[in-house]
């Protein structure tokens, strides 16, 4: 797999850092009804329109969404054939 900036973004951020981040950050404030549950719930209702809850979407959901793109490049990593000059099927060109 071709290495680019994002990968080697996420490659340097570790599990044990991000998945407390994403929890903590979709699950916020804890009580009466976390804000990712309710702006979803808005969204599905088709009562997002306010550019502030749209913020605020995008921020609870951030967390999410990163430790989902690192958990998609890390599976595309491993299931990705190794880069290796020396196999004659890849060189016969």
């Amino acid at each position: 797999m071709k290495t680019t900036w994002y990968t080697r973004w996420l490659d340097a951020l570790s599990y044990k850092l991000l998945i407390p981040l994403a929890l903590l950050l979709a699950l916020a404030p804890f009580k009466p009804e976390p804000h990712l549950v309710e702006t979803t719930g808005m969204l599905v209702r088709g009562e997002l329109t306010e550019p502030i809850y749209i913020f605020d979407f995008m921020m609870h959901g951030a967390g999410l969404f990163i430790l989902a793109l690192k958990v998609g490049v890390d599976i595309r990593r491993r299931n990705a054939p190794a880069d290796d000059a020396s196999d004659p099927e890849r060189t016969r060109s």
